[in-house]
């Protein structure tokens, strides 16, 4: 059989000319079938990081409250660093099989881990196995997830006119939108249905209501048809017959992944956690904002930037990938501190203010003062300068730290006054409690005499303009994420597509943007500014602006049938 009669027999029209198609029923029904899983996947991604404080307390209870949040961020980060392990074994399954069963699997997968969070004991119930089963739970998810997001691009990619690809992918993005959206609202309307209970069992209905939208992936991606790229290589036996070593081993591959990685999925990923993700934890964790009220404005802030997505994927398909990718990181890269100093103005401009007038100095012997980062709760911090960062940075305010006299106990200066930490070391349980609530009586005092917040005035909260910067971030991340779809796409051959594109996109979204909000935090921790944090994603996207502007190449109009 030759390719013509082969194409025109497995691969409908819009598959096979690429001049200008109209939106068929058939092409939303594609769209709608690869979209669900998006859905799934970014309602969950959005449950557990709303919720990581209410986790935090619920399965890492045997440690500080500080140490136990950064242990939440951390297992949320354990599901993402899962998914290019998943990325690896099934995008192999995709080239091989296909891309439809494949997703029939993973969606399977996500659905069952997801219920199995809601329903796990604490650690009040069944103490360590606790968070290790919340983490064999976050693992399974990330290894599914990671089946997910190539599998889809790859399925409407395949389906779409070359006109198209940019405008039908950027519905995936769009429908994680409504997966975010979807998971505000509902626990908005579990904590209002729950009200004081929502800590003690209510957490766990969202995840338990994902078994609704498991139910109808499963029933969408019944009904689903293979993709006609993937019929064409099948029908005319040019398979890859090992996809991973195709994909890892050879050279001219490695280079396209490595374009991938750092030109392309690296920044956006970060773009995308930093507007997505991070103002939820600042808001509600630095800023000390009520969550509901947060959570209010991030949903109505998600929601005004949906029809941003499809205005990015015709922009992509008009002007091509590479610059509409390079604006988005541009953007950010200049406006990104401002954005969030002003976020702190609107939010809290208590803080804002006390910050300015009264800025908070530590007098401390460096030798004493240790890395704060302590993701297993095994290190205990019992210096008097660790003591001393550690209550700040749960106060949620800014620092400086000075060199003080070597052995000198640590000083925190707070306009006017000073509070004297104090060495733990040596002391038993009751002795240490006693000084704890004593030093924390004194700071909190000098802190309120600073006008420093316990916690941000709702009637101070400046919900427009929160929201107007949150618009703005959103934005950028339209701009970065959408193109990312087709480029990645049109980057490889059909034969490896599933497992060449899905790797570095699920690599940076587990090693580097999964993490994000754990670095971030404990950055800025460590350095006391609430705003160091955003240094890791700043480094990234920097990078990959300039990557991107020398290696990467635009493909919107390469033909995905060719061989290269």
């Amino acid at each position: 059989m030759n390719s013509t009669r082969s194409e025109t027999a497995h691969t409908p029209p819009a598959a096979i000319a690429p001049g200008v198609v109209p939106v068929t029923q058939s092409t939303m029904r594609v769209i709608a079938a690869a979209s669900i899983g998006t859905v799934f996947e970014w309602y969950d991604f959005t449950l557990y990081g709303s919720l990581a404080t209410v986790i935090a307390k619920k399965f890492f209870a045997g440690v500080d409250p500080t140490t136990g949040f950064i242990f939440a961020l951390l297992t949320f980060g354990v599901g993402f660093i899962m998914r290019p392990f998943g990325a690896v074994v099934f995008g192999r399954v995709g080239d091989r099989i296909g891309r439809k069963k494949t997703f029939l699997v993973t969606v399977i997968i996500m659905g069952v881990a997801t219920v199995g969070v809601g329903c796990l004991p604490g650690y009040d119930s069944i103490g360590i196995f606790a968070p290790i089963l919340l983490i064999a739970l976050r693992m399974l998810q990330g290894t599914a997830l990671g089946g997910e997001y190539g599998g889809a691009a790859t399925y409407v990619a395949e389906h779409s006119p070359r006109n198209r690809r940019g405008l039908n992918t950027s519905w995936i993005s769009s429908t994680g939108t409504v997966g975010l959206l979807l998971s505000f609202a509902v626990i908005l309307l579990v904590r209002w249905l729950t009200g004081d209970h929502f800590d003690a069992w209510g957490w766990r209905i969202p995840f338990i209501f994902s078994i609704v939208l498991l139910l109808i992936s499963v029933r969408i991606r019944l009904n689903m048809h293979e993709s006609p790229a993937f019929e064409l290589l099948k029908s005319e036996s040019r398979l890859s017959r090992a996809p991973l070593s195709e994909t890892f081993l050879e050279w001219a591959n490695i280079k396209r992944l490595l374009v991938a990685l750092f030109a392309i999925c690296g920044g956006m990923t970060c773009v995308y956690y930093t507007a997505v993700l991070y103002p939820t934890f600042f808001l509600t964790q630095t800023l000390k904002v009520d969550p509901q009220e947060a959570n209010i404005v991030v949903t109505l802030a998600t929601l005004t930037c949906i029809p941003m997505f499809l205005g990015a994927g015709w922009l992509c398909d008009r002007f091509g990938r590479k610059p509409v990718l390079l604006i988005g990181f541009l953007l950010t890269a200049v406006t990104l501190f401002p954005i969030f100093k002003a976020m702190t103005q609107y939010a809290n401009p208590a803080l804002a203010s006390a910050q300015s007038s009264a800025p908070i100095v530590i007098d401390a012997d460096p030798a004493e003062c240790s890395f704060m980062f302590n993701p297993v709760g095994s290190r205990h911090f019992t210096s008097s300068c660790d003591i001393a960062k550690q209550a700040l940075s749960a106060a949620g305010v800014s620092y400086e730290i000075r060199s003080g006299g070597t052995g000198e106990t640590t000083a925190i200066h707070i306009g006017g006054s000073s509070v004297q930490s104090y060495d733990a070391k040596g002391l038993d349980k009751a002795q240490a409690g006693a000084r704890a609530v004593a030093f924390n009586t004194s700071l909190r005092s000098a802190l309120d005499a600073a006008r420093y917040p316990q916690k941000a005035d709702p009637a101070s909260f400046n919900k427009p303009m929160v929201f107007m910067l949150l618009v703005v971030l959103l934005a950028y991340m339209a701009l970065t994420l959408v193109p990312t779809a087709p480029a990645l796409v049109e980057l490889f051959p059909t034969r490896i597509r599933y497992t060449s594109m899905s790797f570095p996109y699920h690599f940076a979204s587990g090693w580097i943007g999964g993490l994000l909000p754990t670095f971030s935090f404990a950055l800025s921790a460590q350095k006391g500014n609430i705003y160091f944090g955003l240094w890791y994603p700043m480094a990234w996207i920097i990078g990959s602006f300039v990557v991107a502007l020398f290696f990467l190449r635009e493909t919107k109009d390469v033909d995905l049938n060719a061989e290269f």
